[in-house]
């Protein structure tokens, strides 16, 4: 088992600039969801007993819908997280966005001088980047996607693969808003719910350039479906992790995460498939 090295690493300080816009962001979606007449919906969400749902047959095939806005309106654009303290991007250490060999579909292995593939059950992950005034699609806009292999260690940082740079890549969005990455399913590690990292940018020279960031968020994923891949050989560690939090509890997600839960399907012996619109707001 992989001693866990992260805790409450996401919630890394990034300066008072950022708490506070992460704050107003949050806090004026609250405003709104309150003025829907949503009290009850809080306080269930506040529950210390949330519904979970939990497949028992790896080869079963899982769909979960989505439960962010379906209807073609904007809700808003996704809500702006912590980068946490290994973005691989230039603000916390090493910056793999300079590197020739970031644009890529299929981030489960490292480029350059290491070719080490991580190991896992297979997943695909579809983000649709729009426009959160018109919801129209952006392509041309770009996306850094990154996220913790299965024992719950980040590359370039974490202890044994500081000179690895798996589970990172960026994709430049398609006509239809699409950037899709090829990968595996990540840990879950104390402290923090399963989920995914990116960033997003105007722009492919932006992202690799380290340029200005449009936004950065997460991506969480639902609980049956981590309690089925975690049931799995390789995963044993998050089976405790997983069981020490949930979205209500955990501290990125836990003032609500209906726009930022993928919409899965698929199964542990075929893969799964991750897919979350991300509004953003476009200049």
């Amino acid at each position: 088992m992989t001693t866990d090295h992260h805790h409450d690493d996401d919630r890394l300080d990034r300066g008072l600039a950022f708490d506070i816009g992460h704050l107003m962001n949050r806090r004026r979606a609250l405003v709104l969801f309150a003025g829907a007449g949503a009290g009850v919906a809080l306080a269930a969400c506040g529950s210390d007993d949330p519904e979970a749902t939990t497949s028992s047959s790896s080869t079963s095939t899982t769909t979960t819908a989505a439960t962010a806005e379906e209807s073609g309106t904007p809700a808003g654009a996704i809500p702006n997280e912590t980068a946490g303290p290994y973005p691989g991007d230039g603000s916390n250490g090493p910056d793999v966005l300079l590197e020739s060999g970031i644009v890529r579909s299929d981030i489960t292995a490292s480029f350059g001088s290491s070719t080490t593939v991580a190991v896992g059950v297979p997943l695909t992950v579809t983000l649709t980047v729009t426009d959160s005034d018109t919801g129209d699609a952006l392509p041309g806009h770009a996306v850094y996607l990154w996220h913790c292999d299965r024992e719950g260690r980040y590359s370039m940082y974490s202890e044994g693969v500081e000179g690895e740079n798996y589970l990172r890549g960026v994709q430049e969005a398609d006509d239809d808003g699409k950037v899709t990455f090829t990968s595996i399913f990540p840990a879950a590690y104390a402290g923090r719910w399963p989920h995914i990292h990116f960033e997003v940018y105007e722009s492919l020279d932006l992202a690799t350039s380290s340029g200005a960031i449009t936004a950065t968020s997460q991506l969480a994923f639902p609980q049956d479906v981590c309690e089925t891949v975690y049931a799995t050989d390789g995963y044993e560690q998050s089976i405790d992790n997983l069981a020490g939090v949930s979205l209500e509890s955990d501290g990125i997600f836990s003032d609500g995460y209906d726009t930022q839960l993928a919409a899965m399907s698929g199964s542990v012996s075929g893969g799964y498939t991750a897919e979350l619109t991300v509004p953003v707001t476009a200049t």
